[in-house]
């Protein structure tokens, strides 16, 4: 397996976390500023590029009735624009909760997330891409 990006895309920021090259462990690499960095995506590919990334998994915000909103349509999205200059496949995983349970998990260790949302949004990133390496084959290919 190689390495895997993962992206929480959200309104502000996109979090973003990579695997380890063995495909087993999620880390919390960056925040991009979408307004700063013009939407993100050449950010993103450039970091799959850098990263030497085989795949990226996007989270995606299904409704709690399972429906596909506004939220999720931006993602849909965005993901488009996002093949349009990264050639790399693109995974979807049901991102329900993650961004609760990142500032779960940064408060437990004495971080308060409302001080820095990067951190909560990376956090989430590899709470997403963990949730799809645990879910992957092993000795596929990403």
């Amino acid at each position: 397996m190689a390495r895997v990006l993962g992206l929480d895309v959200g309104d502000r920021r996109i979090g973003v976390a990579l695997s380890d090259p063995t495909g087993m462990l999620a880390t919390p690499l960056a925040a991009i500023d979408r307004r700063a960095a013009q939407g993100g995506i050449e950010t993103v590919a450039r970091l799959a590029r850098e990263n030497e990334a085989a795949a990226i998994v996007v989270g995606m915000p299904v409704s709690l009735d399972g429906s596909v909103g506004p939220q999720a349509q931006a993602v849909q999205s965005f993901i488009a624009a996002l093949n349009d200059v990264c050639p790399l496949p693109v995974h979807t995983v049901n991102e329900q909760y993650t961004s609760a349970e990142a500032e779960r998990r940064l408060r437990d260790v004495g971080v308060e997330p409302s001080r820095e949302p990067g951190r909560v949004d990376a956090l989430a990133a590899a709470i997403i891409l963990q949730e799809w390496l645990d879910a992957a084959p092993r000795g596929g290919s990403a």
